[in-house]
């Protein structure tokens, strides 16, 4: 409905008013160099053919993403298991992944991505938002913040899941970065938001946080109720409302009455 590319948080005519949120740009940084390095970037050493790279991403995704299955049951799935994860390649039979930690694959899982436009959006994203939340929560707990929001988001869908979607393998960043959409909500539901509007040709508007995640948030959740095969929403749906959770739990215990930004030369 809108592309955020730009908040008001820590933004003055002096400048940023905080340290640079070197976790936030790190994470993407991160992201985008395993991508590059994986079978659905540019690594030719996955093979030179768009079917050989396809065969490759799909046991590259089993390895590396989170399946439902597996973190349930603590184990990794056969092969003859594997099987029902996606629809089949031709010449290229699923291969079990015997040593794979189920529950390391929560965190493995966050800088897997299935192509460039779910990389770019994810990163998108997370450097509009992030740094914000880092500036706030510090970099050593944002980091935490968003490890552990990523984690509960694929832990908790694997719960809520059932069928062949619990075979097939979760992977992006999604998950934890809408903790951070969630604990920039509750940090930040005043601040403005510069967004592209598709349906005026891309116009840049400013809107207030609440409502960009607000719809961003519905339309996680409506979408989730269509159980669209091949997108984890729910995991999308549980990892906002962790974030936004989390924020308003640690802020209520510290006092926390709500700011839109921090003055020039404030202390954090």
């Amino acid at each position: 409905m809108v592309l955020p590319v730009r908040d008001e948080v820590g933004r003055h005519e002096d400048g940023p008013t905080g340290p640079a949120p070197l976790v936030s740009y790190l994470l993407i940084a991160l992201n985008c160099v395993v991508f590059l390095l994986g079978p659905s970037g540019l690594n030719p050493l996955y093979g030179a053919t768009a079917p050989d790279r396809a065969c490759a991403a799909q046991h590259y995704q089993q390895r590396w993403g989170a399946i439902p299955a597996e973190l349930l049951s603590d184990r990794p799935l056969t092969a003859a298991q594997l099987a029902g994860t996606t629809p089949p390649l031709p010449g290229c039979p699923p291969t079990a992944t015997p040593g794979k930690s189920p529950a390391l694959s929560l965190l493995s899982s966050l800088f897997v991505h299935g192509g460039w436009l779910h990389l770019l959006g994810n990163m998108l994203f997370l450097f509009v938002f992030g740094p914000g939340v880092e500036e706030r929560l510090g970099r050593l707990r944002f980091l935490l913040f968003y490890l552990a929001a990523g984690a509960l988001a694929a832990y908790g869908y694997a719960l809520t899941g059932g069928g062949a979607e619990s075979l097939r393998p979760l992977v992006g960043a999604s998950g934890a970065i809408a903790g951070v959409l969630g604990g920039y909500l509750r940090l930040y539901p005043r601040a403005r938001v510069t967004a592209l509007v598709p349906l005026l040709f891309f116009l840049p508007l400013r809107f207030p946080a609440w409502l960009v995640l607000g719809l961003w948030f519905g339309v996680q959740w409506w979408s989730a109720r269509d159980a669209v095969p091949g997108v984890a929403y729910l995991a999308h749906v549980i990892g906002f409302s962790a974030g936004f959770l989390a924020v308003w739990v640690a802020h209520r215990r510290a006092g926390y009455a709500g700011r839109t930004s921090r003055p020039p030369g404030a202390p954090s």
